[in-house]
């Protein structure tokens, strides 16, 4: 899915299209991971990860994957990776293995509680739109269950036009505004001033990244404990000017 609308792009379709051109096929899998999608299965040539988000889980290191479909591909991509010294450190690269060892269970947990939350903001009525692409409702939700085991553990909302989107997030005390994702700890964004604050306002409009846009990152904590801190969140911010 895209960051932050959720939008679903059908990769089987796309590589079956880019091998009739010989293009490559280059796929973001960060969202979901390997343990919910496995892209090179669907056709990809070139699978990205930010192991910065849900392959390391613990929001303690910076690290980057890249997953290819051919031994010429590694060939060319580690020549790239000699030449620049693209290389994690020891010790970062055994932060990244501990972090993939618990993925699996990681991942089960992140997306009981993610459903558990979206079910809560669907029927709230400080909520006026959801991106998750596990809604039956979802534009793209049949590729998604086509393609994936899962929809992931990151929600996009927009807010009511009564509640005040700055009160919301600096009311939250369990959830931690910080613009990353895919830790154990649950994380809180605004979009529109945060990770895409340096696009223009005429084209994050565009874009559908509206000043009420709100992305949640759902992480392992007691799923009651987020739900009352998200309740507790919107009490306050409700008629704040």
């Amino acid at each position: 899915p895209t960051n932050p609308l959720m939008q679903v792009t059908d990769i089987q379709s796309i590589a079956k299209l880019a091998q009739e051109n010989n293009i490559l096929t280059i796929v973001d899998n960060t969202f979901m991971t390997p343990y919910l999608q496995r892209p090179i299965a669907l056709g990809a040539d070139i699978v990205i990860h930010s192991a910065t988000k849900y392959l390391g889980g613990h929001s303690d290191l910076i690290a980057g994957l890249v997953v290819v479909n051919s031994n010429e591909l590694a060939e060319r991509i580690h020549f790239i990776q000699n030449a620049t010294g693209g290389v994690l450190s020891p010790f970062d690269s055994w932060l990244l293995i501990r972090g993939i060892k618990t993925l699996g269970i990681r991942m089960d947990r992140h997306l009981e509680n993610t459903i558990k939350i979206n079910q809560f903001l669907l029927k709230n009525p400080a909520i006026d739109k959801i991106y998750y692409p596990g809604q039956s409702d979802h534009q793209q939700a049949d590729i998604q269950e086509k393609q994936a085991n899962g929809a992931g553990a990151i929600v996009s909302f927009e807010l009511n036009a009564s509640y005040n989107v700055n009160k919301f997030l600096t009311s939250l005390k369990l959830i931690t505004l910080a613009e990353s994702l895919g830790g154990v700890e649950s994380l809180i964004s605004h979009p529109a001033s945060m990770t895409h604050a340096a696009i223009p306002l005429a084209i994050r409009q565009e874009l559908g990244i509206k000043d009420n846009l709100i992305r949640l990152s759902v992480g392992i904590e007691n799923v009651d404990d987020l739900i009352s801190d998200l309740e507790q969140a919107l009490a306050a911010a409700q008629g704040v000017i």
